[in-house]
C-alpha cells in the first residue's frame, strides 16, 4: 500500500493587521477561467479534506464573523471565544471537560499518558497517526510503549487485541502493565477508510471490564459520522478521551481541542505548559473553528449527499471511473482510462475551470476526497467541466 506525503500546510501570518490586508489582496490569490478572474473560493478542490483557507480569504471570513458577532481574545486558551469553542465541543462529544492545545500531536500523546498514568503499554493501529506520524514521542517523552496491531490494515478486531495483550502478558518476563487503547478513525494512512463502529463498541465494553482506558483520535471523526451516520457523541461515548481537529474541517490555521473526564482534563493545563505547548493568545483558530462547528453536521451530510449524486452523474462519461473503498468515507480511488491524458486532464479542469483534480499515483489511480468545496457548485456545472476537459485530454 502505497503512503500519502505529510501535506505542507499554510502558514497564515498574524491578523493583527487584518483590515489593512484584507483592503489589499493580490491579484496573484486568483486564477483565471475563460479569461476572466475566479476567485479561489470559488475553486473546488477534490485534494483536500475540508476547506483550507488561503490567507486572504481565511481574513475575509474572519472579518465576516465578527461583524456577526465579535470575536473577543483569549489569554493562553482559556476564557472569551475560546471558552465557547470548548463548550460547544463539551456539547458534541457529551463529555464533562475539554481544553485547547496547539496541535494534535499534543493531544494524543498527552491524553495516552495522562490515561496510563503509571502503566507503560498502550495499544494502537500500526498505521496510526499516533504510531507512525508523531515522532517517537510517546517512547522518548512520555516513557509509553506502543504495541501496533494490524499492521498496513485500517483497523484491528477485539480478538486481535485481546491475542496481543495475553501474548506480551505471558511471554515477557518483567511484565509492564497496560494502559490505554488508541484508535484512529478514519485512518489517514488508509485512504480515510474508517474503523468499524460494531467493532470500536466490542473493543471499548472490554476493555472497560479490564480496566483499560480508551483514546479516541478524531481528526477526521466529523466526516466519519457523515459516512457512517451517527454522531460525534456517539463516538465518544466509548472512549475516556477524544481529540478533535480545528483546521482539517473547520477551516482553522491550526489547534486542537481535547475531551474527557474534568479529572484528566484538569492535569492537561501545567502539561500543555511545560511542553511548550502554551500559546498566548487563539482567537482566530478559535472564532473560525467556532463558526463553521455550529452547522459541521449539516454540512458533511450535504457533502455525502452531493458525492453520491455526483458520482452517479460521473458514470455517463467515458474516462473516468470512481472506486469507493470498503469502510470508506469521503476518499476514492478514480481510474484515468488509457485514452486521456491525465496531465492535460488535471491541468485543463485547474485553468479553465477552476477544479483541483490531482495527477496519478504510483498505483495508478488519482486519490480524490470529496470536501465542503463541492458545495461550491452545482453538480451539473462540474460534471460540464469534466465533459469539457476530458475531450480536451483524450488521446
Amino acid at each position: 500500500m502505497s503512503e500519502f506525503k505529510r501535506r505542507d500546510f499554510l502558514k497564515l501570518s498574524t491578523l493583527s493587521t487584518l483590515p489593512l490586508i484584507a483592503s489589499s489582496i493580490p491579484l496573484n490569490a486568483f486564477s483565471r477561467k475563460n479569461g476572466q478572474v475566479s476567485k479561489d473560493s470559488e475553486a473546488v478542490y477534490f485534494i483536500n479534506d475540508g476547506i483550507f483557507y488561503r490567507p486572504e480569504d481565511f481574513i475575509q471570513k474572519l472579518q465576516e464573523i465578527n461583524s456577526l458577532n465579535p470575536i473577543e481574545r483569549d489569554s493562553y486558551g482559556e476564557g472569551a471565544t475560546v471558552e465557547k469553542l470548548l463548550n460547544k465541543f463539551k456539547d458534541i462529544t457529551g463529555k464533562e471537560s475539554a481544553v485547547y492545545l496547539p496541535s494534535g500531536t499534543l493531544a494524543n500523546q498527552l491524553a495516552i499518558s495522562v490515561l496510563c498514568g503509571n502503566n507503560t503499554k498502550a495499544f494502537v493501529q500500526e498505521t496510526s497517526h499516533v504510531y507512525r506520524d508523531e515522532a517517537d514521542a510517546a517512547q522518548t517523552l512520555f516513557n509509553k510503549r506502543l504495541i501496533p496491531l494490524a499492521t498496513g490494515k485500517t483497523y484491528f478486531t477485539l480478538e486481535e487485541l485481546k491475542e496481543s495483550v495475553r501474548y506480551h502478558k505471558e511471554n515477557e518476563a518483567f511484565v509492564g502493565a497496560i494502559g490505554a487503547v488508541s484508535i484512529e478513525t478514519p485512518v489517514r494512512r488508509t485512504f480515510n477508510q474508517a474503523f468499524p463502529l460494531s467493532e470500536m463498541k466490542r473493543i471499548s465494553a472490554w476493555c472497560k471490564e479490564q480496566g483499560y482506558k480508551m483514546h479516541l483520535d478524531g481528526a477526521r471523526l466529523h466526516m466519519a459520522t457523515a459516512f457512517t451516520h451517527s454522531t460525534v457523541k456517539e463516538y465518544a461515548s466509548y472512549f475516556d478521551t477524544v481529540y478533535m481537529c480545528l483546521y482539517k474541517y473547520l477551516g482553522a490555521t491550526g489547534g486542537a481541542v481535547l475531551c474527557g473526564d474534568k479529572v484528566v482534563i484538569d492535569q492537561m493545563h501545567h502539561l500543555i505548559k511545560i511542553h511548550g505547548g502554551g500559546i498566548f493568545t487563539n482567537w482566530p483558530s478559535a472564532a473560525m473553528a467556532l463558526h463553521h462547528l455550529n452547522n459541521i453536521d449539516e454540512v458533511m451530510n450535504k457533502v455525502m449527499t452531493k458525492a453520491s449524486d455526483f458520482m452517479l452523474q460521473m458514470k455517463q462519461l467515458k474516462g473516468l471511473t470512481f472506486i469507493p473503498f470498503e469502510n470508506g468515507t469521503n476518499q476514492f480511488n478514480v481510474a484515468v482510462d488509457k485514452t486521456i491524458d491525465a496531465q492535460k486532464l488535471n491541468g485543463r479542469l485547474r485553468a479553465e475551470h477552476n477544479i483541483i483534480f490531482g495527477q496519478p499515483q504510483e498505483d495508478g489511480f488519482v486519490k480524490v476526497k470529496m470536501n465542503p468545496t463541492l458545495l461550491r457548485r452545482d453538480n451539473k456545472k462540474i460534471f460540464d467541466a469534466f465533459k469539457e476537459a476530458l475531450a480536451f485530454a483524450k488521446i
